[in-house]
C-alpha cells in the first residue's frame, strides 16, 4: 500500500479525555476515531490490526478443535429471563422493545443464545462434546466508559461454549483452552499471567482470567514472589494469617463495658490487643431480583478487610449497598457495637473462614456501649466462608511464598459453568442409557478489539506505538528520503514491487513531505521495521530502521530483500 493513498489522519496532540497511552496513541496515529462515548470506528489501519489479532485467535482455535458459528445480535428478552440474568446482569444489559413491544437485549454474551442453538439440534451424547465460537461485535452499556478501546461500550469480542456429557470432559476442555488461549497471546507477543478469578455474572464454579501485566491495568492482581500462583484481588486466597502479638488469656465469655468506643483500632488499644483478637462486623444491603433486599453482617478479624465480591457472592446476591446508621437502627442493630451474638430476629451473619475455632475473641454486644469478651468461636454454628481481602506480604497458601500486588488488563476469561445455564433453559441430551440429562458446559471469552490496546500498553515508547510482528499493520514501511530525487524514487519503487511478490507487507511512504515529518509518523504508527531509501542510494546503501530500538543499520541494496524477509517472518 501507497501512504499517499491510505487514510492514516495522523495527529499531532491526542483528544484532551484520552489518558491512557493506547487511547492516545492509536488515535494519534490514525488507528481508531471516536464517535461517542465508548463507541469508536476502526479506519484502515485499525481495521487491518483487528483483523490480524482476530486471525490469530481464530487459527489456533480452529487448530483446537473449535467451529465457529455467527449468533444474532439483537437477542430475546425472554432467553434470559429463562436462565434468570435478565435483572442480574444490571443496567449494563442494554433493554428495549421493538415495533411489535417485544422485548429484546443487545448481547453484551450470548450463553442464553448458544444454549437455545445447542438445545434444538443436539439431542444425543454421540454429538457430544461440541465447542462452538464466535468473534461478533457486542454492547455493553457501561455507566463510565473511558480508556479508549479498554472499556468501550461497543466492542468485539471472541465467545466460546463448550457442551459435555459429564464434568470430567468439560474440565478437559477447559484444560485445553486454558493452553489455547496462551498460545493466542504469546503469538500476539504479550507477557501475561494466568489467574484465579471470580465469575462474576457468568456464574459457574470455577474461572480464570488471563492478565496482560501493565501498570496502566484496571484489575489489581496478585501475584506470589516465589511460585506461579495469581488471582485476581476479588478471588484471591491466602494462607491463613498468624499473629505474633500476645493472645489475650483465656476466660468465662462476659459483657465489657465499651463507652463510646466503636472503632477497632480504639477497641485495640483499650483491650491493649492486636486487632486480629477482635471480631469486625461490617454491615451492607443485599440486593436480589424483583426488588427483595436484606441487611447482611459480614464478620473477620479486625486485622483485615472485606473483601465486597466475595461477601456478595457468599450471600449470592446481585449487589451489595452500604446501609446508613438510621437503618440499621430501625432494624434492631446499634452502629459500632455489632457482632455475631444476640442479634435480631431476620438478620443475617456470614463469619469469614480464617475466624473458624478462634479462642477468646472480643466482638460487639449488639448493646450501647458494650462489647463481648472471650468469645470461643467453637461454639459459633453460623455460616463461614472466605470474605477476605488479600493484602500484600500475606503468605501464598500454595507454597508460602510472599504475595505482591501488581496491576493488569483481562483480555481473556474462561469459566467452568456446569449446568448453570443449560438446567434453567431446559437444554438436554440422552445418555448412553437413553437417560435424559442437562448439558455440562464451560464458557471462553477474549476481548478482541480490547488486544489492541493492550499491546500497546505493553508496546509504546514516548515516540508512538510499537506493534508485535503478528499483530502489525505492516512488516516493513519504505520511507524514501526525497521523493523529488528519481534515483531514491526509482529504487524505494524497486523496493516496494519486489517486497509485494515475495510476501512481504509493505507500506510504502511516497508522500510530498519532509523525512523528518515521515520518521515522526513512522515512529508514531510503530510498523516493526522501516528501511530508508536516502542519499546513499548512490552507493547502493539503504537503511533499515528497528522500530523497537529504534536503531539504525546500513545495508547493502542487493542484501536487504533477504535480510528483511528473515526478520518478518516470511
Amino acid at each position: 500500500m501507497r501512504f499517499s493513498k491510505m487514510l492514516i489522519p495522523t495527529l499531532k496532540e491526542a483528544p484532551s479525555d484520552a489518558v491512557l497511552v493506547s487511547h492516545k496513541y492509536l488515535i494519534r496515529a490514525g488507528f481508531i476515531q471516536s464517535v461517542g462515548s465508548g463507541l469508536y470506528n476502526f479506519l484502515p489501519l485499525g481495521k487491518m490490526v483487528l483483523d490480524n489479532v482476530k486471525n490469530v485467535v481464530k487459527e489456533e482455535l480452529d487448530k483446537a478443535g473449535c467451529q465457529e458459528v455467527d449468533l444474532a445480535f439483537v437477542t430475546p428478552a425472554s432467553l434470559w429471563i429463562e436462565s434468570g440474568r435478565f435483572e442480574k446482569y444490571g443496567k449494563e444489559l442494554l433493554r428495549f422493545k421493538d415495533r411489535k413491544d417485544n422485548d429484546f437485549v443487545l448481547g453484551p454474551t450470548h450463553e442464553e443464545m448458544m444454549v437455545n442453538l445447542v438445545r434444538q439440534t443436539v439431542k444425543s451424547y454421540k454429538q457430544l462434546p461440541l465447542n462452538l465460537y464466535q468473534i461478533k461485535t457486542k454492547f455493553r452499556d457501561e455507566i463510565r466508559p473511558r480508556f479508549g478501546l479498554m472499556r468501550g461500550r461497543e466492542f468485539l469480542m471472541k465467545d466460546g461454549y463448550s457442551f459435555h456429557k459429564d464434568e470430567e470432559d468439560m474440565k478437559r476442555e477447559f484444560d485445553n483452552m486454558e493452553q489455547t488461549y496462551s498460545r493466542i497471546f504469546k503469538r500476539l507477543g504479550l507477557d501475561f499471567r494466568v489467574v484465579e478469578a471470580d465469575s462474576g455474572a457468568i456464574g459457574g464454579s470455577g474461572s480464570k482470567e488471563f492478565m496482560v501485566l501493565a501498570d496502566s491495568g484496571e484489575d489489581t492482581v496478585v501475584v506470589c514472589e516465589e511460585c506461579d500462583y495469581g488471582a485476581n484481588i476479588e478471588a484471591a486466597i491466602r494462607k491463613p494469617a498468624i499473629c505474633e502479638a500476645e493472645a489475650p488469656e483465656e476466660g468465662i465469655k462476659a459483657k465489657f463495658h465499651t463507652p463510646d468506643i466503636t472503632k477497632i483500632d480504639e477497641l485495640s488499644e483499650f483491650f491493649h490487643l492486636d486487632p486480629y483478637y477482635i471480631i469486625k462486623t461490617v454491615a451492607k444491603k443485599a440486593l436480589y431480583d424483583g426488588g427483595e433486599e436484606k441487611i447482611v453482617l459480614f464478620a473477620l478479624r479486625g486485622s483485615d478487610e472485606l473483601q465486597e465480591t466475595k461477601a456478595c457472592n457468599s450471600v449470592n446476591a446481585n449487589e451489595l449497598i452500604d446501609i446508613d446508621d438510621e437503618e440499621l437502627q430501625e432494624a434492631g442493630l446499634i452502629p459500632g457495637f455489632m457482632g455475631i451474638l444476640n442479634l435480631p430476629e431476620g438478620i443475617e451473619v456470614v463469619v469469614d473462614n480464617e475466624l473458624k475455632k478462634a479462642p477468646c475473641m472480643v466482638c460487639g454486644a449488639n448493646e450501647k456501649d458494650y462489647h463481648l469478651v472471650n468469645v470461643n468461636m467453637i461454639e459459633y454454628e453460623g455460616r463461614y466462608d472466605d470474605l477476605i481481602a488479600v493484602q500484600e506480604g500475606d503468605r501464598c497458601a500454595k507454597c508460602g511464598g510472599r504475595l505482591k500486588y501488581t496491576k493488569g488488563i483481562e483480555v481473556g476469561h474462561i469459566f467452568q459453568l456446569g449446568t448453570r445455564y443449560s438446567e434453567p433453559l431446559n437444554a438436554t441430551f440422552l445418555d448412553e442409557n437413553g437417560k435424559s440429562k442437562p448439558f455440562v458446559m464451560g464458557t471462553y471469552g477474549i476481548g478482541v478489539s480490547r488486544l489492541l490496546a493492550a499491546i500497546i500498553e505493553q508496546h509504546h515508547d514516548d515516540k508512538g506505538c510499537k506493534w508485535t510482528m503478528q499483530s502489525t499493520p505492516f512488516k516493513v514501511e519504505i520511507i524514501v528520503s526525497n521523493i523529488s530525487d528519481e534515483l531514491q524514487k526509482q529504487n524505494a519503487e524497486k523496493l516496494y514491487n519486489q517486497m509485494i511478490e515475495d510476501g512481504i507487507d509493505v507500506l510504502i511512504d511516497d508522500r510530498k513531505e519532509r523525512f523528518g515529518f515521515k520518521m515522526k509518523d513512522f515512529e508514531l504508527i510503530g510498523i516493526p521495521y522501516g528501511l530508508i531509501v536516502g542519499k546513499k542510494i548512490s552507493d547502493g546503501i539503504v537503511e533499515i530502521v528497528d522500530r523497537d530500538t529504534l536503531q539504525k543499520e546500513e545495508i547493502n541494496i542487493n542484501d536487504v530483500i533477504e535480510i528483511l524477509r528473515v526478520r518478518a517472518g516470511v
